[in-house]
């Protein structure tokens, strides 16, 4: 009996389901890998990066035929298609991961555009790729820059502005409004007597009153009228109606001279708190180089005073339309009616103030006949309103009201008052002498025109404006005592106004001489009219409160209110200062209708010769406080006073 050999049974060697998980892991990670790396999102990404920085040579291209594309042509068409967006490329970004039927693969990419002014424009386009061997190739069309471009087309972009708004007044009127004006030009075909006419016209404009700051410019006349049509109107001037009024008699009938009619946004007067308000021009060369992104040639700016600063907010954001456009037969772009995004205009949104239009015509009507600089400011006391803000003179552009740092001369005794008498040093009623002259370590201090009044009530020094006599108490103050109380007052305070304002700098820890000098607004202390409107406002009220000049938007950080002022001070500062109208340097005033006036005349030297000198008067009347500053003015009771005399008496009743 044959036997077979034993069979050898194999032991099959069973894997552990963790390392059957591993392989199959390790398998699908290589397989991952390669997709990544010669999938289609490679050849997106490459584009998306090459269409912002121009260079796509690193990528693929055919037509939708199969046809290859070279990439230089792409980057050609890219830039040609973007048109007036080609400088500023958008931002491209793939939104997930390609989607592959057979050879061809699509991704989603998001198009974004940075138009001007912060608006964005974006969309969703679709990306087609075919591959070709181990190469996934982008197929190009216009289409893929945007779905309603077609080959030729070009993006351009249209401006609509925005409606600027106003800046209104306390009672929430627009203070700019249309008014008639009347535009000056002249027709060549009809001119008889060019020089004749050229020089006549020059002495009209500059008989107008207030005064065309700076004058009319004729020397171009000639150049533009030889350059223009011979039926052509060449625009001369535009005249507020009331100042084509003054002259219509000497200019009308002269040969070659024509008038239009017309309405403009304006201000109620060409000096209407100009340099608080600012002006809204076409856009100026600097304008446009210095926002390129903001501005177009014939957009309207804001320039200076709160048109400037609030520009933004007034002229609201323009509308933009992106259309298309195509060369026509002689190469010019023309439209092609097609849209592709619309943002609308935003409306600017408006500024209300606390000016008072009659109180800022009593204002400009105060400076008008004045030559010299001159600023006047009034500020309601109830509740620190800025009712005006005048600077002239005409429609002076530097806010002199606001920004002026000059000595306050004997104004200032109103502050060095307060502070004697908060510290006890002496009553109104104290006598105290007034000497021709009082030398202080070496100098001499003395009175206006040297008067001298003897041994009088301090009351009587002050209405008076001795000189000597606050010099002398000078050192009863202390080293800071001036400045302590020119703070009690809102001075050298952090006010936020809207608008830069200088609250003044106040003297202290100075010598004998600095202290005696302090004492009559001399030295080192500087305010500006604005600054000492608030410190006689503040001893009309009790208190300090910071001025407001805007109510909407509201400052973010106004100064605090002051502490309550000592009563039996402030009272006795009160009535000093209504006797300085009734007996003292102001008698000029106590007869104007509208109630007692209390006020400090100042006379301020600003240089080392005492006959310069500039002009001051602080004060009030009812609930409106005033400060009236004339740079060079020379004695306070011939230019300041009667300023305030021209305003109290142009002030509605």
């Amino acid at each position: 009996m044959h036997l077979s050999p034993p069979r050898r049974h194999r032991r099959a060697r069973l894997r552990s389901p963790l390392a059957v998980l591993a392989t199959i892991a390790l398998a699908a990670g290589v397989l991952s890998a390669c997709s990544a790396e010669n999938g289609p999102e490679r050849s997106v990404d490459a584009f998306l990066s090459g269409w912002r920085s121009g260079d796509l040579q690193a990528v693929g291209f055919v037509d939708p035929t199969g046809a290859k594309v070279s990439a230089a042509d792409v980057s050609r068409e890219i830039r040609e298609l973007a048109g007036e967006l080609a400088a500023t490329p958008p931002t491209l970004t793939r939104a997930g991961e390609a989607k592959i039927t057979k050879d061809v693969a699509t991704a989603v990419v998001r198009v974004d555009w940075a138009l001007p002014g912060q608006v964005r424009w974006a969309y969703d386009r679709q990306l087609r790729l075919s591959r070709g061997g181990d190469e996934w190739r982008v197929i190009w069309e216009p289409q893929l820059v945007h779905e309603q471009l077609s080959r030729g087309d070009r993006l351009a972009l249209r401006r609509d502005a925005a409606t600027r708004a106003a800046v209104l007044d306390g009672a929430g009127r627009p203070i700019v409004a249309p008014r008639p004006v009347v535009r000056v030009g002249v027709q060549p075909s009809e001119v008889t007597d060019l020089p004749g006419l050229t020089r006549k016209l020059d002495a009209a404009f500059r008989a107008i009153r207030p005064a065309i700051t700076p004058p009319v410019d004729l020397s171009d006349l000639p150049k533009r009228l030889a350059d223009a049509d011979f039926g052509a109107f060449v625009e001369v001037v535009t005249l507020r109606e009331d100042a084509y009024r003054q002259i219509k008699p000497r200019i009308h009938g002269l040969p070659g001279t024509q008038f239009r009619s017309d309405k403009l946004q304006l201000a109620p007067t060409r000096e209407f708190a100009r340099a608080v308000l600012g002006s809204v021009d076409p856009a100026q060369a600097d304008d446009l180089a210095r926002h390129p992104d903001r501005y177009e040639a014939g957009d309207l700016v804001g320039h200076g005073g709160l048109q400037g600063r609030y520009d933004e907010r007034l002229r609201g954001a323009p509308g933009l339309t992106v259309v298309t456009e195509r060369p026509g037969p002689d190469g010019t772009l023309v439209p092609t009616g097609t849209e592709l995004f619309r943002g609308d205009p935003k409306p600017g949104q408006p500024l209300r103030t606390t000016i008072d239009v009659s109180t800022q015509n009593a204002a400009d009507t105060a400076l008008r006949g004045e030559k010299r600089r001159a600023a006047l400011v009034a500020v309601r006391i109830s509740d620190g309103a800025v009712l005006a803000a005048a600077n002239g003179p005409g429609a002076a552009g530097q806010n002199l009201a606001f920004t002026a740092q000059v000595p306050p001369g004997s104004t200032f005794k109103m502050v060095s008052a307060l502070g004697l008498l908060d510290r006890g040093a002496v009553t109104a009623d104290a006598t105290v002498d007034c000497p021709k002259v009082l030398p202080v370590d070496g100098r001499t201090f003395k009175n206006s025109d040297n008067f001298e009044l003897g041994t009088v009530p301090f009351r009587t020094d002050f209405a008076k404006s001795c000189n000597t006599a606050f010099a002398a108490l000078a050192p009863k103050l202390g080293p800071d005592g001036l400045a302590v109380a020119g703070r009690s007052l809102g001075l050298e305070g952090q006010w936020d106004l809207g608008l830069e304002a200088f609250t003044g700098k106040v003297s202290a820890n100075g010598g004998a001489t600095e202290q005696a000098a302090a004492a009559i607004g001399q030295g080192t202390t500087l305010v500006s009219p604005l600054a000492m409107a608030s410190a006689t406002a503040a001893v009309a009220r009790g208190r300090f409160e910071q001025p407001k000049l805007l109510l909407d938007p509201a400052p973010a950080r106004p100064a605090a209110p002051g502490p309550q002022l000592k009563p039996e001070s402030v009272e006795a500062v009160r009535a000093m200062m209504r006797e300085v109208v009734t007996a003292g340097s102001g008698t000029a005033l106590k007869d104007v209708p509208g109630g007692a006036v209390h006020g400090k005349t100042g006379t301020a030297e600003y240089d080392n010769n005492p006959a310069h000198t500039h002009a001051w008067f602080v004060g009030w009347q009812g609930d409106v406080a005033f400060a009236v500053f004339v740079e060079k003015g020379g004695a306070s009771t011939a230019t300041a006073v009667p300023a305030v005399e021209r305003f109290l008496r142009a002030l509605p009743r």
